[in-house]
């Protein structure tokens, strides 16, 4: 290809809405284009990059025993219904009415499609195991897309599904999809670490992301999210779904008998502990959430944060958010008090429900708040002061240097990008949409189903993330759009132009996949960029050429060398190989 001729429009600046690094340099570097919010068009050199991520997901997923197919891209409502998930699934469902008034919706996933499929064409025991994947666009409305292709609504995935007779089958599909899933990101160019973590709207019970560890002191970091992890047993899990042994802590000591204090003006937990010259440990905190539209108090150790994610699980939800002060309100007017936050406490609330993290269940002589404002109660003890509620569980966000839950070695955190994801679905959806095999004894049973997907458009951003510097993108070679850029410094330069394009002509005849730089513009503009588009070999023909001299620059270190044109087309060719 010629860059004189390849459709691409290098920017000199970063676009003024990009936030990561990624974004930045995608936009800038002329791979993708913003055509609405969160919605992107991939240009030439894009397509080139998700083309070669998309035929090394194609060639594991193929050499797993996987079997590709296409399913649409609108989906009518009457599936989701069967699956019950059309009334919960949230507002990033695109719904739509067809001319006839048919609710349909764009497909953010394609559970429901797949079982569907199976429910119709997979009968026997002797049928089974199965594995279905397709690679297609999907929807997602996001309320916030930001990140470019890491969180935009409409992105490429590669989804698959398993189908197996028993769990036994099940553990030996995922498994085989796990593995699938290292060699595809490895041959990507990225290092991955594989993580517990929650299974969110698909449900499950069991579940793992692939995520892409990021450097957290980088500029414009995107990492997403947390990822806890053990250097000595190989325990990680995403934020909200580690756990960790907690260490312990004194709450005696601080007071002598229960009593209800002024203390004004204290409406966070530091300013709490502050006035009483306690640690934050010996304070119970109430906060008050919404999950599903339902009032949650949920309590919590004063030195501890709530994991969202967590605690809308525990209670089967599908959405959660902090309450707002006018709720608060009204539970407040509903329960006989006035107090607003920072002042609340569990007791006498009405209409709410109550759960506390498993580090209040064994605190003694602790403050909490008593539903009037400027006022708490200390020494206050379950069972004689205050009722511990019934709901009792882990909704904690582990924090970096508790303890392993495995191995009781300290924790680490870094940041994460999400790539990839499998799921351990069992009987989710068959048993709702009434999907069944007779087995071996003639007997009626429901698909036991995993679903492994990968974001295609997330990896290529992922590995710009972890693969540029200060002057462009460093694609790993694997899924770089081109392997080598040849550029002749002058274009009026006949021996110049000359052997750039024997180089060039070589390349191809090579089967290379070669980008010459024919440009009538200046070699500062040339080399820029080629290094800004991120090729990961540069052959530069200048003035050495009169000794039969190239520079050979390889783009991932930086290095540089100064060989003979024939040498530089060796190195190529065996590098391909």
């Amino acid at each position: 290809m010629r860059m004189s001729k390849l459709f691409v429009q290098t920017l000199r600046e970063y676009p003024s809405d990009a936030e990561v690094i990624s974004h930045k340099l995608l936009v800038r570097a002329g791979y993708i284009r913003k055509l609405a919010n969160g919605i992107y068009n991939y240009l030439p050199l894009m397509q080139r990059v998700l083309k070669k991520v998309e035929d090394i997901v194609r060639e594991e997923m193929d050499n797993a025993g996987a079997q590709e197919l296409l399913m649409p891209f609108v989906q009518p409502a009457e599936l989701w219904q069967e699956s019950g998930r059309w009334d919960v699934y949230g507002k990033e469902l695109m719904r739509l009415k067809d001319r006839h008034s048919r609710e349909m919706c764009l497909g953010p996933t394609h559970e429901e499609v797949i079982t569907s499929i199976a429910r119709e064409g997979i009968h026997s025991y002797k049928q089974l195991p199965v594995n279905l994947y397709q690679i297609q666009s999907k929807f997602r409305d996001e309320i916030r897309p930001r990140f470019g292709l890491l969180r935009g609504r409409e992105f490429i995935m590669k989804d698959a599904y398993s189908f197996d007779a028993d769990e036994e089958g099940l553990d030996k599909s995922y498994n085989i999809m796990a593995e699938a899933y290292k060699r595809i990101f490895e041959r990507c160019g990225l290092e991955t670490k594989m993580v517990q973590s929650d299974s969110g709207a698909i449900g499950g019970s069991v579940s793992h992301e692939f995520m892409v560890l990021v450097n957290e002191n980088a500029e414009n970091n995107a990492g997403e999210n947390d990822v806890f992890y053990c250097t000595k047993c190989g325990y990680s899990a995403n934020s909200n779904h580690a756990v960790s042994v907690l260490n312990p802590v004194e709450t005696d000591g601080h007071f002598d008998s229960a009593k209800i204090v002024d203390t004004p003006d204290t409406h966070s937990i530091e300013e709490l502990s502050k006035f009483l010259n306690i640690p934050q440990s010996v304070i119970c905190k109430c906060l008050i959430y919404v999950v599903d539209g339902k009032y949650i108090a949920a309590l919590i150790r004063g030195d501890r944060t709530i994991e969202e994610t967590k605690l809308m699980n525990a209670f089967q939800g599908n959405d959660i958010r902090i309450a707002r002060n006018d709720e608060i309100e009204e539970i407040m007017t509903n329960s006989g008090y006035t107090a607003v936050a920072g002042f609340i406490g569990p007791k006498g609330l009405k209409n709410v429900e109550l759960i506390a993290d498993e580090t209040v269940k064994d605190l003694k002589n602790f403050v909490i708040g008593i539903n009037q404002n400027d006022k708490h109660l200390i020494g206050a003890n379950w069972g004689v002061d205050v009722e511990l509620p019934q709901k009792i569980t882990d909704i904690r966000l582990v924090e970096e240097n508790d303890r392993c839950i495995d191995c009781g070695a300290s924790l680490k955190v870094t940041k994460g990008i999400e790539v990839g994801n499998i799921f351990k679905l069992g009987t989710k959806y068959s048993k709702a949409m009434n999907a069944a095999f007779t087995d071996k004894d003639g007997q009626e049973k429901p698909f036991i189903m995993g679903c492994y997907g990968i974001g295609i458009t997330r990896t290529a951003a992922a590995a710009v993330e972890r693969h540029h510097d200060e002057y462009g993108i460093k694609w790993p070679l694997a899924i770089a759009p081109f392997t080598v850029i040849v550029v002749p410094v002058s274009d009026q330069d006949e021996i110049q132009m000359k052997v750039a394009e024997d180089i060039y002509n070589k390349l191809l005849n090579a089967n290379v996949e070669v980008l010459i730089d024919d440009r009538a513009e200046r070699a500062g503009v040339k080399l820029k960029d080629a290094d800004l588009i991120g090729i990961p070999y540069r052959i530069t023909v200048g003035k050495t050429i009169k000794d039969n001299l190239i520079e050979f620059k390889n783009r991932s270190n930086g290095e540089t060398e100064t060989i003979t044109p024939d040498e530089a087309v060796r190195r190529i060719i065996e590098i391909i190989k």
